[in-house]
């Protein structure tokens, strides 16, 4: 195969044999799993499975007591969250961590603002990129704000979960994690938000979702992650395990 296809093959993220400890507990047992680019893993498991520790390992919040985490076939020893954003790694939060004051467009580029003009350390903000980011990142993922320059504080949770997915599209290069993106949301609102993580990964991003609601994991997942304990107890594409034998696999009656 040539170098070209290894990298189409290669995971955008992966970890191996992860391992956690908090005191004598321990959250996660030699947790294995990948992601490619443009596939969207589902990650479930009842409360207490390994799934927050799980995805604050992978975001650089937590650092593992044991394993090793790839980014692109390369390991990187002492990951951390400065790293992850580095390398491409954002994490939608539940609770969307948004500036209220700020306009949608402010908190897309929140960060990363485009300088118009630098005077050493001083720098003139670009409004007008700043919108322009905003409007192509909110494009992307197929959302509509219709005012890009009004405080989030007064849009609706829709619409800030949009904002929240647009910010972390233009800053990742590699991944996405979402942590239980439609748990606060309507039927309406949630069906957005799903189209509007099929869209992140349209644009090559790997996704991982962590989700409670089966109904949703099984309209969004190409593939489905369970953990139990700590444990993984399924790794399986959406369409090889029906929804009571996931069921049975999480809850440990399978």
């Amino acid at each position: 195969m040539s170098a070209d296809g290894d990298a189409a093959r290669r995971p955008a993220v992966a970890c191996h044999d992860l391992t956690r400890f908090f005191g004598a507990v321990r959250a996660l047992h030699g947790v294995t799993l990948s992601i490619a680019p443009g596939e969207i893993v589902c990650l479930v498991g009842d409360n207490g499975a390994g799934k927050s520790t799980l995805v604050k390992i992978l975001s650089g919040a937590l650092a593992p007591d044991a394993g090793q985490i790839e980014i692109d076939g390369r390991a990187y020893p002492g990951y951390a969250m400065r790293e992850a954003q580095r390398l491409g790694i954002q994490t939608v939060h539940q609770h969307l961590a948004l500036c209220n004051k700020l306009s949608a467009a402010e908190n897309i580029v929140l960060g990363r603002e485009p300088a118009r003009l630098r005077l050493g350390p001083l720098e003139v903000l670009d409004r007008a990129k700043s919108r322009q980011i905003a409007v192509s990142s909110l494009e992307a993922v197929s959302a509509s704000i219709p005012d890009i320059d009004i405080p989030v504080e007064k849009l609706s949770g829709g619409q800030r979960q949009a904002i929240a997915i647009a910010r972390a599209v233009h800053a990742a290069d590699r991944m996405v994690i979402f942590d239980e993106p439609t748990a606060a949301l309507g039927i309406k609102q949630t069906a957005a938000t799903l189209e509007a993580i099929r869209n992140v990964a349209r644009t090559g991003l790997a996704a991982l979702v962590v989700m409670h609601n089966l109904d949703d994991v099984y309209e969004i997942a190409d593939r489905i992650v369970a953990l139990r304990l700590g444990f993984v107890v399924a790794d399986v594409a959406r369409d090889r395990m029906s929804r009571a034998e996931l069921a049975a696999r999480m809850s440990g009656h399978d």
